[in-house]
């Protein structure tokens, strides 16, 4: 079969993983399909500089925040049927991979179910390019021969049964996790990950700005409130964030909590001596 990034051929859609924000992490194909665009519809998420690749196309944003979607996703797969049955080229823009927490799967559904022919381009998932960054390999042979992906808010932190997912030898990857946090620091302890289990947190990973920080389970809520994390950020639990580039923030608070209660000393001051008798 060929592909459907056929210039002759009319009325399709492609859906594209935007990658983790850089958009040199972009793959060739990628950058293919959106110089071939007439309609763009882009999550709010993806870069700025990622959109000027299809100056071209009419651009329709359909960004999501926690609890407000500008457009339900009913609403996002009507918007892209319509504009296909007009003989668009319609790429669906994602940021990360379009498979992996970004509803892609739903939208293949509905566009197959209209009767129209759909490619899926696959870019680098928001984890691994965070990851990357930070230095932190997600799986080890000394550290970790497994890794889960999960939302922190999806159909509700309560529905989902983590159990086992998370612990010695096993890295857990947390999407979506920021607002809930002190939560999932709760649930995981309860399902019996140590609390001192170390956990990185990755904000804006590739894009100006961000930071990889580290901690331990235990304190994953509190630094995030005092670090003033914001989404969007990826958190990892495991072992293997021990061997990461992030900075250590407890321990960076600890000393600094340690230096303001340390005794006090004069400099060439001579000890006390008690009173001769």
């Amino acid at each position: 079969m060929a592909s459907l990034l056929d210039p002759t051929a009319r009325g399709r859609v492609i859906l594209v993983g935007a990658g983790p924000g850089d958009p040199d992490l972009l793959t060739v194909r990628a950058v293919e399909a959106l110089k071939s665009a007439d309609v763009l519809v882009h999550d709010g998420l993806v870069d700025r500089r990622v959109l000027d690749l299809a100056p071209q196309a009419h651009r329709i944003s359909v960004a999501k925040t926690r609890s407000r979607h500008t457009v339900p996703q009913d609403g996002i797969n009507a918007l892209i049927i319509a504009h296909v049955k007009t003989g668009a080229i319609v790429v669906r823009l994602k940021g990360g991979d379009p498979f992996i927490f970004g509803r892609g799967g739903e939208e293949v559904e509905a566009v197959r179910a209209a009767g129209l022919p759909v490619e899926v381009i696959p870019g680098i998932s928001s984890a691994l390019g965070a990851a990357a960054e930070a230095m932190l390999p997600l799986t080890h042979r000394d550290w970790s021969s497994a890794v889960s992906f999960v939302a922190g808010q999806c159909k509700g932190l309560t529905d989902q049964d983590w159990s086992g997912l998370a612990g010695k030898g096993r890295t857990l990857v947390i999407y979506m996790g920021v607002a809930t946090c002190p939560d999932i620091a709760e649930k995981l302890m309860r399902d019996g990950v140590a609390p001192d289990m170390p956990v990185a947190v990755l904000e804006r990973a590739t894009l100006p700005g961000s930071r990889a920080l580290r901690t331990l389970l235990a304190d994953l809520g509190p630094m995030v409130t005092r670090e003033k994390v914001a989404s969007p950020a990826i958190i990892v639990v495991g072992e293997v964030v021990q061997l990461s580039d992030a900075q250590d923030r407890l321990g960076h608070w600890a000393r600094q909590a340690q230096a303001m209660h340390a005794p006090e000393t004069v400099s060439g001051a001579e000890p006390a001596q008690g009173n001769a008798a």
